[in-house]
């Protein structure tokens, strides 16, 4: 059976929908960085989506062609991820989704060095006949974070992060973003498919102690 990240690591995939402390260990990502509304259509967002998954199937599917990546393991990809801030805005502005700013990921498995992410860029490029430039191999050590599951729109997502701000100030915590640490989400549920009032998407924050 293919490895599932979000059932081998559901401590850091599916939180609980109360606050809870984690320490998120170093991961590799596919990574796109980019500027503007997501709900774009055919923007850049929505681009950079497309070639994540392009390199990620690449990738997982390299097993049945020539390039083979020691250690490798049959897997599920994992979810689409995004790290989200704006500039000179504390909190999120959901007001103003033109001023995002973003990277979108998709978690690599440990065995794939960055050669093999080279690889596929140029293997996928290719294929598929896309210009997946804009790709990179994003190391990302989030450390010490809360997070919870967030049930509904993105636009509800305030008063979710104000259920985490009351938990870290009742438990000696404060938030921790920075130019580096970053708001982070995990979407969990795939909007074609499950209506809007039941996306489920983990938020992260990183912390430190007050």
């Amino acid at each position: 059976m293919a490895f599932d990240f979000k059932k081998e690591y559901k401590e850091f995939y599916m939180p609980k929908n109360t606050p809870e402390i984690v320490t998120v260990p170093v991961a590799n990502y596919i990574a796109v960085r980019g500027k503007g509304n997501p709900n774009q259509e055919g923007g850049t967002y929505q681009q950079a989506i497309g070639i994540l998954y392009a390199i990620a199937y690449t990738i997982k599917m390299s097993y049945k062609g020539s390039h083979k990546i020691e250690g490798f393991f049959e897997y599920v990809v994992p979810p689409l991820e995004g790290f989200w801030w704006q500039d000179n805005v504390e909190g999120v502005d959901y007001g103003n989704k033109n001023s995002f700013n973003w990277i979108s990921v998709i978690r690599l498995p440990d065995f794939v060095a960055k050669k093999d992410f080279e690889w596929a860029v140029v293997d996928a490029t290719k294929r598929r006949k896309l210009d997946l430039s804009s790709a990179e191999f994003l190391t990302v050590d989030e450390g010490l974070c809360v997070q919870i599951m967030h049930i509904g729109p993105f636009d509800d997502e305030p008063a979710t992060v104000a259920i985490m701000d009351k938990y870290l100030n009742e438990n000696g915590y404060i938030n921790d973003i920075t130019d580096t640490r970053l708001h982070h989400e995990i979407y969990l549920s795939d909007a074609r498919k499950v209506e809007l009032s039941k996306w489920k998407t983990a938020i992260r924050h990183p912390i430190k102690k007050a």
